[in-house]
């Protein structure tokens, strides 16, 4: 091939990769020189991260209460109620064990509200 063929190869590819971040969705900017360049848009997840924290923060806080409210003893002993069920049970009382983030939670609503 000779050095034209190579470089509208290169030109081919390019233009490809630059259509397909477009069709993905894009800004109009204009440049100093009055040019209006269209510029691919950063594609943003479906769920924003601080949803997701606020979501898993919500969650430590309602087993902290849950702990709170039922003391450890009988806390443990329904978590291994549930362990003792269906798949769906065993991943619940996996997911509801009691762990340092719920305890320490647990505790800082004993000192609160006694």
């Amino acid at each position: 091939m000779t050095g034209k063929q190579l470089d509208f190869g290169q030109r081919v590819t390019r233009l490809n990769k630059k259509h397909e971040k477009l069709s993905r969705g894009y800004r109009a900017t204009m440049r100093p020189d009055g040019l209006v360049v269209m510029k691919p848009q950063r594609v943003k997840s479906a769920i924003p991260a601080r949803v997701l924290l606020l979501c898993l923060l919500a969650f430590f806080g309602f087993k902290a209460l849950l702990l709170f409210h039922l003391g450890e003893p009988a806390y443990s002993e329904r978590v291994e109620i549930l362990s003792q069920g269906t798949n769906v049970e065993v991943a619940g009382a996996w997911i509801m064990q009691i762990e340092p983030v719920s305890q320490f939670f647990s505790d800082q609503i004993a000192k609160v509200l006694n």
